[in-house]
């Protein structure tokens, strides 16, 4: 399992450390490398954790989750909007003060610079989310295509610790340290209350877990972002909460089919290609990257994201080779692991479109040898419908 997860680690000759980096070492987490952050893998089975554990508290109940090395791009001013309508491949216009949407940076090639989570905050207020391993990259990319646009470009990506509540019984831990009313806060809305004494938190419904559950900004410095999060765990003692790191971070975003920079997302892979279609709002006037996506549109998938299954004994790697019934190599995995909730061994891989039909067999190869396959409908996982 933990090999599954290294493979998706990328190194650098830098190490940062979120403010709740002596938290993690002092509860005995596995510490690793991750795009440049020290972060924990997984805690220790002592305190009831680990990556199937921590994988299964967050599916049945309620995980914590510290994403502090997330990064965050503030852009104010009257032409807010036009700028995150011309960075980004979704409608920003239909958004309401304090809802959300899931969205993507795109270069001019119609490939991805990152995804994006897009906040809208106030009436000229937007808060872009980006992955940890792009921050820097993100942030002079938006800097720099925003700059014909009436808006203040801002890096808070060092101001805030924040902290993923992740689970159905989430709401029911955060409503004990909030006076905001979560029932009132839909998925993808936004509100901000008291957290934990701190006033005017951001207290997002959103995560990367494939289930409910909230995100909360509380300022960096560690001595409060260690007294959050140690409240955090302590009002989740009733909810069976556990702390949780990047290993089941790793899978149950891999079990909802969730979209990992560098893997099933790229600067060489394009959004029709990734199948994320469906936030694409390509009746948008103008976008960087519309032009070259009506072109790819026209022309043609040449390879497409599908969810495979292990049917013989065996689990896929990151970058593993997709054979034919031949064994002629015809694409590769992008992710793959055990998924600890639905006890398969699954995985992403880009495979030409004839081979993308449900129920279709096509091999891996493992160790030198063509390990078979079945082409499944994804996500693998989806959460619960609530009565």
């Amino acid at each position: 399992m933990i090999e599954a997860i290294l493979s998706a680690v990328e190194t650098t000759q830098s190490v940062r450390k979120t403010a709740l980096n002596a938290v993690h070492r002092k509860l005995g987490a596995k510490m690793v490398e991750f795009n440049g952050w020290d972060m924990p893998v997984e805690y220790p089975a002592s305190i009831g954790c680990g990556i199937i554990a921590e994988h299964m508290a967050v599916r049945t109940g309620v995980g914590i989750f510290d994403v502090s090395h997330m990064g965050d791009i503030r852009l104010a001013g009257s032409g807010a909007l036009a700028a995150v309508q011309h960075i980004s491949m979704n409608d920003a216009s239909r958004l309401a003060i304090g809802q959300a949407q899931y969205s993507a940076l795109l270069y001019p090639q119609g490939t991805f610079v990152d995804d994006v989570i897009v906040h809208r905050l106030g009436e000229d207020e937007y808060l872009l989310v980006i992955n940890a391993g792009t921050r820097e990259k993100d942030f002079a990319w938006v800097r720099d295509t925003t700059r014909e646009f009436d808006c203040a470009v801002e890096n808070l990506s060092d101001d805030y610790t924040q902290i993923a509540i992740q689970g159905s019984k989430g709401v029911h831990l955060l409503q004990k340290l909030t006076d905001a009313d979560l029932s009132a806060v839909k998925f993808y809305w936004v509100t901000r209350g008291a957290v934990c004494g701190l006033k005017d938190v951001l207290i997002a419904r959103t995560g990367y877990t494939g289930e409910d559950g909230f995100e909360i900004y509380v300022p960096s410095d560690e001595e409060t972002s260690t007294r959050v999060w140690n409240e955090v765990l302590e009002a989740g003692r009733e909810f069976g909460a556990v702390p949780c790191g990047l290993g089941a971070r790793n899978t149950l975003r891999l079990e909802a089919k969730l979209p990992l920079y560098g893997h099933e997302i790229s600067d060489t892979i394009n959004v029709w290609e990734a199948g994320l279609d469906r936030f694409c709002k390509m009746e948008k006037p103008e976008f960087v990257g519309r032009e070259a996506l009506d072109r790819a549109k026209r022309e043609g998938l040449k390879r497409t994201l599908v969810g495979l299954e292990m049917v013989e004994r065996g689990i896929a790697r990151d970058g593993y080779k997709v054979l034919d019934g031949s064994g002629t190599e015809i694409g590769y995995v992008t992710s793959g692991s055990p998924a600890p909730f639905l006890k398969k061994n699954i995985a992403l891989a880009y495979v030409p479109p004839e081979f993308a039909v449900v129920g279709s067999g096509i091999n891996i190869e493992i160790r030198g040898q063509a390990v078979k396959t079945e082409v499944v409908p994804t996500p693998f996982y989806k959460k619960p419908k609530k009565n």
